[in-house]
């Protein structure tokens, strides 16, 4: 594993920035969750940036914050280095780490990422991942992998059972693109905010959402 700066301090100062210039030099970053079952870790290899609510200074209409503040939400208008994790699709769990100034909605969404210890306790919550590549290769499954739920929403993810090592050197060749599965113009290329690291067999598959159809019958 490559060397990573470990103190919490300098990570949250790290976060204080604008998410879509952290995207990038956050990926090989190394999360870990110590539950009671272990300590999983996860190398991050793609995130989505997602900035505020439509009256501000960078309106994104892809993000959770775009209609203003809800109890949903909440963490992500709360201080740097603080989880927001949410329920999606009826059973699936994604988790974000916020990003900005206490006050200032933005986050990173963790999309994929190389499980780089606790392999073995990371492929029991995964039993459908059929390789090693696929235990966190999306949200959801990396999610999964470190054992998140909503429970953990608004917990500091750089402090005990928690740690985030940022890496000392950048990622080799950074990929940047639309954000998956978005719909409306949150999800054009106007909002290139995707970001990967290139031929990483990790990353997730890119899926544009789906058209919205109106049901006119009846």
């Amino acid at each position: 594993m490559d060397q990573h700066i470990s103190s919490p301090a300098e990570v949250r100062t790290f976060l204080q920035g604008d998410p879509r210039v952290i995207a990038p030099q956050i990926l090989g970053a190394v999360l870990t969750h110590h539950s009671d079952a272990g300590p999983v870790s996860v190398r991050l290899t793609e995130v989505e940036a997602y900035m505020g609510p439509r009256d501000s200074e960078n309106p994104d209409p892809g993000s959770h914050t775009f209609g203003g503040l809800t109890p949903r939400n909440a963490p992500m208008f709360g201080p740097p280095g603080f989880l927001y994790v949410y329920f999606t699709y009826g059973m699936h769990y994604c988790a974000n780490i916020v990003c900005g100034p206490d006050g200032s909605p933005s986050a990173l969404l963790l999309r994929a990422g190389e499980i780089v210890e606790g392999q073995g306790l990371a492929a029991l919550r995964r039993p459908a991942s059929k390789a090693h590549k696929d235990l966190a290769s999306g949200p959801a499954r990396l999610a999964s992998a470190l054992g998140l739920t909503t429970a953990d929403t608004g917990r500091d993810a750089l402090a005990s059972p928690f740690s985030l090592w940022l890496p000392t050197t950048p990622a080799p060749a950074v990929a940047s693109g639309p954000r998956v599965g978005v719909a409306g113009p949150g999800g054009s290329t106007d909002y290139p905010w995707r970001f990967w690291i290139e031929d990483d067999p990790t990353v997730s598959k890119y899926k544009a959402a789906k058209p919205r159809t109106r049901n006119t019958a009846g």
